[in-house]
């Protein structure tokens, strides 16, 4: 999914090297006898490395390039020289990055800690020179071994979002206007549906200098699981989150059963998922008068599993103890 500087998904062929020749070479040396065979082996050709990087959070830098080749290993010289190594290629990708086969669509390895660095195409071993053939049936051997070829594939690089704190809920329940009023991000913010096509991240700062970060994941809608406006693409970005905050607006027919779908999705999607802590946030709480909230309290309470809080992003009310509840089940 592509939107503005934001990519979590890119196609890349990659191409490591070819080994190097094995070199055929006797010995020439004026007062050596005889001097035999001497030719090196050839060197290694260079890998492809996926190496992780903090300091990206995107894959942009890889949309206009989707061609990666490894150099080749160079040839083996006289005096049992060895060729040199070709030069490797490193691909950095954010954490979080998985990497797949293009055409099986099988799961090759997973980018998730600093200093990661994995092999996705191995570079050709190098050819042996003619010095390993000698034996005391052929002492000058004119024929070396070619180096090994190179491995070529099409894989898919996609990103799963790693923060602290998720927020789900249906399209146009507040979750961007949560996201800009709770940190300094600044998404797009809109009174239609589908406004979010990209998951935006924001710092939340705690007390004492403390902080946790926050994804705004665009909306789901029933059927998500199945691929139903674009699930797919943004169910993936839940699977990293530590806590998974529900966004139900208070004017919804049904509070339990919106929370209720939004579970099943989930489910559907990876029940794994039903494993992290969960809150579930009743936005929009300005509209309702005392009893309202009273009524709407009481049906929750009679119905829900887990804990509840009132929010208001516009007035801002209940944000601070949101902050307080999200900080201590990331701390239990």
């Amino acid at each position: 999914m592509t939107e503005g500087n934001f990519v979590d998904y890119v196609k890349i062929n990659v191409t490591s090297g070819k080994g190097g020749k094995g070199s055929v070479h006797l010995r020439r040396e004026k007062y050596v006898a005889k001097g035999g065979p001497d030719g090196g082996d050839g060197g290694r050709g260079g890998h492809i490395i996926i190496r992780a990087n903090p300091n990206y959070w995107t894959l942009y830098h890889l949309k206009f390039k989707r061609h990666f080749k490894a150099e080749q290993g160079y040839d083996g010289g006289k005096s049992t020289s060895t060729g040199a190594d070709g030069a490797d290629v490193y691909i950095d990708v954010p954490l979080g990055t998985v990497v797949k086969e293009s055409k099986t669509q099988k799961k090759l390895f997973e980018i998730t800690n600093d200093g990661d660095e994995k092999i996705v195409c191995h570079g050709g071993k190098g050819g042996r020179g003619n010095w390993h053939f000698k034996s005391s049936t052929n002492q000058t051997p004119r024929y070396a071994q070619s180096g090994m070829p190179n491995e070529e594939n099409q894989i898919i690089l996609e990103l799963k979002v790693l923060a602290d704190v998720g927020l789900v809920g249906f399209p146009n329940a507040g979750k961007s206007t949560l996201l800009s009023v709770i940190t300094d991000a600044k998404p797009k913010i809109g009174d239609y549906e589908f406004t979010t096509l990209k998951p935006n991240l924001g710092i939340v700062k705690y007390k004492d200098y403390q902080t946790f970060v926050m994804a705004d994941i665009p909306g789901i809608i029933e059927g998500a699981a199945e691929g139903k406006g674009l699930g797919h693409y943004f169910l993936r970005h839940i699977e990293r989150n530590s806590i998974l905050l529900f966004l139900i607006p208070s004017d919804s027919d049904d509070i339990n059963s919106s929370y209720k779908i939004l579970l099943n999705e989930l489910r559907k999607y990876n029940p794994e998922m039903l494993d992290k802590d969960r809150l579930i946030a009743v936005t929009k709480s300005d509209l309702l008068d005392e009893e309202l909230r009273r009524d709407i309290s009481l049906e929750l309470d009679k119905d829900l599993d887990i804990d509840y809080i009132f929010i208001s992003s516009v007035a801002n009310n209940g944000i601070s103890e949101l902050k307080d509840r999200l900080w201590n089940l990331l701390n239990d």
